[in-house]
């Protein structure tokens, strides 16, 4: 890929839903099927090079540091959302012009090639950002894309705040992103936590680049199963079982 690239992967959380007397590791460091939940993440960006790789830890970050050697890493102190966990990143991606990635250390699902052809997306279109969204049959409690009269990028409406007519809409926000990067930093500072849990939502994002005359594009895709992020333990047997079946039909 010709185009400048970098990746911001988010794994500070602890996981309080996923914590047991016998496993109180970093979420992104919960196995499934064998491997930790971020081996599989980091296993289908190994088209960027490990050194353009940042990694945000926070709870517990020495059993990731250890793990995975070769990654630039960022901590997070403080637990105060999504936003807030990028801009953590932000004195390593000082100076750098080019487009950052943003995903999950605990959506092991998505796979390679969907990120490829994500970012591939993004590219080809001249975004300042790009939103990957899709479709699940599966019930996920993910924000809703609104779009404008004209099939563009609107808002994100977080599911607890939408309204009967917005649950109704079925396309859904991932959760990860492909920003420019000067357009990313310069939106984080104008972030607000005027919000119940006075947090800092990087899916607030992409609307204030609008607000500010970017280029905000969506990458629609089939997910299906690949969208599940792993916040209880429901989820992370659903996800075990996804990788399972992915790895015996590979085997085959």
């Amino acid at each position: 890929m010709e185009e400048k690239l970098k990746a911001v992967v988010l794994a500070a959380g602890r996981g309080t839903r996923l914590q047991s007397e016998q496993d109180d590791a970093p979420k992104v460091m919960r196995r499934a099927n064998g491997k930790p939940l971020i081996w599989y993440v980091l296993d289908a960006l190994s088209f960027i090079e490990k050194k353009d790789i940042i990694i945000v830890v926070g709870y517990k970050k020495e059993e990731v540091t250890d793990n995975f050697k070769g990654y630039e890493y960022a901590e997070q102190r403080e637990q105060l959302g999504t936003g807030h966990a990028v801009m953590a990143a932000q004195a390593e991606l000082s100076g750098y012009e080019g487009a950052v990635l943003v995903c999950y250390g605990d959506m092991p699902a998505i796979k390679r090639e969907t990120y490829e052809a994500f970012i591939g997306d993004h590219f080809e279109n001249g975004n300042d950002c790009t939103i990957l969204t899709g479709e699940s049959t599966i019930p996920l409690p993910y924000g809703r894309i609104i779009r404008c009269s004209d099939g563009c990028f609107s808002h994100v409406v977080e599911q607890r705040d939408c309204t009967e007519d917005e649950l109704r809409i079925t396309e859904l926000n991932s959760g990860v992103y492909v920003f420019d990067t000067p357009k990313l930093i310069e939106s984080l500072g104008k972030l607000k936590n005027d919000n119940v849990q006075g947090e800092y939502y990087l899916t607030d994002v992409p609307a204030i680049m609008r607000s500010n005359g970017a280029r905000v594009g969506i990458c629609k895709r089939d997910l299906g199963d690949e969208i599940i992020g792993v916040n209880t333990m429901e989820q992370l047997m659903q996800v075990e079982e996804i990788l399972h079946r992915r790895s015996s039909t590979i085997a085959v």
